[in-house]
């Protein structure tokens, strides 16, 4: 099954759970792409020992899932893109949409 992911909250616990659910997808052989919107693009930066989002992206990534974020929420925080939050745009978040047989929004 392909899953599509929005993650637009900035709650560190819920990013947490968002990635640990892709992780797990990833897990049961499904194709999952992860696409962070608004306030997601923040999640590395909330990163904490109790949610370690960083550690999941990076597991997410290194298990072969593929990670999206909208271009204009980034530079909108002054941040720049990275491999866990690359520049995307709205085009990538609609090609996730419409392949997608799921889309989970967090």
């Amino acid at each position: 099954m392909k899953i599509g992911i929005i993650i637009s909250s900035n709650d560190v616990e819920t990013c947490w759970n968002a990635l640990r659910y892709a992780n797990f997808a990833l897990g049961h052989k499904d194709e999952v792409k992860v696409f962070f919107m608004g306030k997601g693009v923040e999640y590395q930066q909330l990163s904490t020992g109790k949610f370690n989002t960083i550690e999941q992206a990076d597991n997410f990534l290194k298990s072969g899932g593929k990670i999206y974020a909208c271009g204009m929420c980034i530079k909108g925080r002054g941040q720049e893109g990275s491999d866990m939050c690359p520049i995307s745009t709205m085009r990538d978040m609609y090609e996730i949409v419409k392949e997608s047989d799921k889309i989970v929004t967090f």
